[in-house]
């Protein structure tokens, strides 16, 4: 106000002055770390796509698959390394199925008896107590609740008879067979619970003058008679203790049969196969009736997986290539971000030696990338001659496998290709390797120029306090001088003898 002059446009100057350059330069350099940072984060994404284009030929399991055809709606058909090559017929004589039996109407009410029953299905055996009045509802759920039980499962069927207990193995096959065999509780007068007494017994009393025995409960006439929980008795081998088929056999249980080639018999509990031929599941699905041709399973050999993984690599390589001459500056676009930068320059020469190197293959002999149809140009862009590979392949796939997976059988492990190439690619790709480190560096130089520049605002922010208040304080005393001014002039006007000019 004193001076009249523009104190904050004047240290907004003073200010700029001293902001704006150490501001370009910090920004300049930013945008050299992010531009780096980006840069080296592309190389490292397309260096990990070659990494994983070199997976599938890595893995020795993925050499000389078996590839099984000839599924149809006979016989369903997979297979594994171990199939050999070759042609098979089939033909399905038989399915297996699950044992199935039913018992006899029951009123919903009705007690099925009292005892303990005991089932027996493919080893697996289990009893069930009943009361007296039990149901067959009952009866079902016990069954189906029991913790000792993991072979069969009950349900009921209502019809015009009644309530059917209907028993299903969960199992198939004939060694799922159901048998079911009972111990009736016999009162004291000798007689079942629901009436009846053992063959010539009264339940206890005299015959003839002559007092009747007790009842031999331990093999009980009554637990095959088809009354009371007899009923439910099932045991069709005659030479067995409790033989009866009170219960009624829906469904035989049964194995599945197949005839190999017209002359050999083969048969499974369940309806699938694995390995009557090696490395082959069968699995059957319906049979063949005499005037149906036999199915037939042709193995043949998969070695597809080199060849689209050898053209995965060709062009994830390319890519890196294209990528690596754009940061390079290669081409009519100007210098790129890592024009003559070591680590760039480093990788491609590592690369190009890598894919000129030869390997062992056994037997005192190499093989190269080139032998199996890969070559580059003068810019090293790759291509693949699919002929001259699948030629080798056929030739020789054992070489083909050990060239690219290496030899692990030996006692000297030798690495193959795709096993070299990866280590090289990891000492870059890694997390703890040569690029994530120039990363890790770069974004800890963005984090301490972000610091500085925090430090610089707090530095600029004092400085234009510190000019405000002496440009405000040069203001107020220009002021007081003219103040002082104004008052002398108006004394010295005042004294004598001074004659105004009018």
């Amino acid at each position: 106000m004193g001076s009249g002059l523009e104190v904050s446009e004047i240290v907004d100057a003073l200010v700029g002055a001293e902001r704006t350059p150490y501001e370009s330069r910090a920004t300049a350099k930013a945008e050299t770390l992010t531009t780096d940072i980006s840069a080296v984060g592309a190389l490292k994404s397309a260096l990990e796509v070659v990494q994983v284009s070199m997976a599938s030929l890595a893995d020795a399991d993925n050499y000389q698959q078996r590839s099984v055809s000839g599924s149809d709606d006979f016989v369903s058909l997979s297979s594994d390394e171990t199939a050999e090559v070759g042609s098979y017929a089939i033909k399905v004589d038989a399915l297996a199925t699950e044992h199935k039996l039913s018992s006899i109407g029951f009123e919903a009410t009705d007690a099925v008896g009292e005892g303990t029953i005991t089932f027996n299905s493919g080893g697996n055996s289990f009893d069930i107590t009943t009361t007296d009045t039990d149901t067959l509802a009952d009866l079902r759920d016990a069954i189906n609740d029991s913790n000792d039980n993991d072979s069969i499962t009950a349900t009921i069927v209502t019809g015009v008879e009644g309530q059917h207990l209907v028993l299903t193995s969960n199992e198939t096959g004939l060694e799922s067979g159901i048998s079911i065999t009972v111990n009736e509780s016999v009162d004291a007068a000798g007689g079942n619970d629901d009436g009846s007494t053992d063959d010539g017994g009264l339940g206890g009393g005299i015959i003839g003058g002559e007092e009747e025995t007790e009842p031999d409960t331990s093999n009980d006439a009554n637990n095959v008679d088809n009354i009371g929980l007899s009923r439910l008795a099932y045991q069709p081998n005659s030479e067995e203790d409790g033989f009866s088929t009170n219960m009624t056999e829906v469904t035989a249980a049964s194995d599945a049969q197949i005839t190999l080639d017209g002359n050999i018999v083969a048969t499974s509990s369940s309806n699938t196969f694995t390995n009557v031929i090696d490395g082959i599941d069968i699995t059957v699905n319906k049979i063949h009736n005499d005037d149906d041709d036999s199915s037939s399973a042709n193995v043949t050999e998969d070695n597809s997986n080199i060849e689209s993984g050898l053209d995965s690599f060709v062009s994830s390589y390319n890519t890196l290539i294209e990528l690596a001459d754009n940061l390079a500056g290669v081409g009519d676009d100007g210098v790129g971000v890592m024009t003559g930068d070591a680590l760039l320059r480093g990788v491609l020469n590592k690369l190009r030696q890598e894919i000129s190197n030869s390997f062992d293959t056994g037997s005192g002999n190499t093989l190269s990338l080139s032998a199996l149809g890969v070559s580059g140009d003068i810019d090293g862009v790759l291509s693949l001659d699919s002929d001259i590979l699948n030629d080798f392949i056929d030739s020789d796939v054992d070489a083909v496998e050990q060239f690219f997976t290496g030899d692990n059988t030996s006692s000297i492990t030798s690495l193959g290709f795709a096993q070299s190439m990866d280590d090289l690619l990891n000492f870059y790709t890694a997390s703890d390797g040569l690029i994530e480190g120039r990363i890790d560096s770069k974004e800890s130089q963005l984090t301490q120029l972000e610091d500085d520049n925090a430090s610089f605002l707090l530095k600029m922010d004092a400085l234009e306090a510190r000019l405000l208040s002496q440009f405000n304080a040069m203001d107020l005393l220009v002021a007081n001088l003219n103040s002082t001014s104004t008052y002398l002039q108006a004394q010295l006007d005042n004294m004598p003898g001074v004659v105004l000019d009018n």
